[in-house]
C-alpha cells in the first residue's frame, strides 16, 4: 500500500530539507483545529504572521469579536491593547500546537512568528526592548521575534541572539542585506558563547522576499525597448534567491561558522517569504517548485500551500543551474535593470506597507472596540 505522506508534495518538501510553514494565523483557524490538520497530515512545522494578517483576521471578520467583548467587559483597553492581547493569545496558541514538531525535531523547527511593530524599523534600542516584551508576553520558547532587516534591526538581531532571543529577520530583498543580518546572527552567537552560554537552542531564520522582485523587475523589463529581455521576466528573483544561498554554503562552510557548529549552534535557514505568486502568467507554485532544498524553509500563504499540495513537483531546484542563475543576474546588470536599487526601493517600500497595514490594523481594532462599548 501506498503511503499517503510519500506521495504528497509537501510531506516531500520535508524530505528534501526544507521547512513548511503556514503563512497565516486566524483564531477560528486555531480553535477549529486547521492548523493541527495541516501539521498531521502535510508536514506544516511553522506559521508565521504580520500585521496585514492580524488586519484581515481581527478588523474583516467577527472571529475575534467575542474576546474582544469579554476583554472590554473586565476593563477598558486601548486598541493597541487589545490587538496585542488577541494577537498574543493566538501565537501561544499556534505555539502550543507546534511545540511537538519543537520537541521531536530538538528546536530544529517548529515555531511561530510574531513581528515588533513596524514603527520600530529604524529604531535599534525601540525594537529591543520591544522584542524582549513580547518574548516574555508569549512565554514559549518556540518563538521568533520578527525583526526588519533594516540597517537599525542589524544591530538589534545581534543582541537579541546573544540574549538567547530567537528571531526571523524579515524584509530582507537583497543578497547584502542578507550578509549583514547573517553576520549579525553568527556575532550574536559568539557573544553569546564568549559569555559561556549555550548556544544550542537559539534559532533564527532569514526571510529573503520573492513575488515583489519579480513585480519591480517585470515592469522594467517590459520598459525596456523591443523584447530583448522578455526572457528574463520571471527568473530575476530566483536568481537571486539562488546567490543568496550560495552566500549560505560559504558561510556555514567557514571555520568561523564551524567553530559555532562544534558547539551545538543552528545555522540561520533562509527563508523564502511573498511565495504566492502575483503574475497570473506564472504558475501558481513558481516560488516553492524552484527553490525547493535543504537547509532552508518556505512559509506559503494557504492558497500557494494548497496548490502545492494539489501540484507541486519535487526536485532540488535550488542547488540546480547555479551558473545559468548568476547568467540571469549578469544580463539584467548589463541591462541596466538596477537589481539593487530595486531591493533599495522595495525595503523601504516593505517597512512602508507594514506600517500601512499595522495603521489599518489599530484603525479596525478601534472601530470594533466603539461599536463594542456602544
Amino acid at each position: 500500500m501506498t503511503d499517503p505522506a510519500a506521495a504528497n508534495p509537501l510531506q516531500q518538501l520535508n524530505a528534501l530539507g526544507q521547512g513548511v510553514w503556514l503563512d497565516f494565523v486566524d483564531r477560528r483557524y486555531l480553535t477549529e483545529g486547521g492548523l493541527k490538520t495541516l501539521v498531521a497530515q502535510d508536514g506544516v512545522t511553522g506559521v508565521t504572521s504580520n500585521p496585514a494578517i492580524f488586519e484581515k483576521a481581527m478588523g474583516r471578520s467577527d472571529n475575534y469579536d467575542g474576546d474582544m467583548r469579554a476583554l472590554l467587559a473586565a476593563r477598558d483597553v486601548s486598541p493597541l491593547e487589545l490587538y496585542e492581547t488577541l494577537a498574543v493569545e493566538d501565537i501561544q496558541r499556534a505555539a502550543d500546537e507546534l511545540r511537538e514538531v519543537y520537541d521531536r525535531l530538538e528546536g530544529r523547527d517548529g515555531y511561530v512568528s510574531l513581528e515588533v511593530s513596524p514603527y520600530l524599523a529604524d529604531d535599534t534600542q525601540g525594537t529591543i526592548a520591544e522584542a524582549r516584551r513580547l518574548w516574555a508576553a508569549v512565554d514559549r520558547p518556540n518563538l521568533m521575534i520578527k525583526v526588519p532587516g533594516t540597517p537599525a534591526g542589524a544591530p538589534a538581531i545581534r543582541q537579541l541572539i546573544t540574549e538567547g532571543i530567537n528571531v526571523n529577520v524579515t524584509l530582507l530583498f537583497s543578497v547584502a542585506a542578507y550578509e549583514t543580518v547573517a553576520d549579525a546572527y553568527v556575532a550574536g552567537l559568539e557573544a553569546r558563547a564568549a559569555e559561556g552560554k549555550p548556544v544550542d537552542q537559539v534559532a533564527s531564520v532569514a526571510s529573503f522576499f520573492l513575488s515583489r522582485i519579480d513585480s519591480v523587475m517585470d515592469a522594467r523589463i517590459d520598459a525596456l525597448p523591443g523584447t530583448q529581455a522578455a526572457d528574463l521576466k520571471g527568473k530575476i528573483a530566483i536568481a537571486n534567491a539562488k546567490r543568496a544561498y550560495a552566500r549560505y554554503q560559504r558561510l556555514i562552510a567557514s571555520d568561523r561558522w564551524q567553530a559555532l557548529a562544534r558547539r551545538g549552534a543552528m545555522p540561520q535557514r533562509l527563508l523564502w517569504a511573498s511565495t504566492g505568486t502575483k503574475n497570473p502568467d506564472y504558475s501558481d507554485v513558481l516560488y516553492v517548485e524552484e527553490l525547493a532544498g535543504p537547509d532552508t524553509v518556505n512559509t506559503m500563504p494557504p492558497a500557494t500551500l494548497e496548490a502545492f499540495r494539489d501540484h507541486g513537483v519535487i526536485r532540488p531546484a535550488l542547488t540546480e543551474g547555479i551558473d545559468a542563475a548568476e547568467a540571469v543576474l549578469d544580463r539584467a546588470d548589463a541591462l541596466g535593470l538596477d537589481l539593487e536599487g530595486a531591493t533599495e526601493e522595495l525595503a523601504r517600500d516593505g517597512v512602508a506597507q507594514f506600517v500601512s497595514a499595522f495603521d489599518d490594523l489599530l484603525g479596525a481594532v478601534g472601530r470594533k472596540r466603539t461599536a463594542l462599548l456602544a
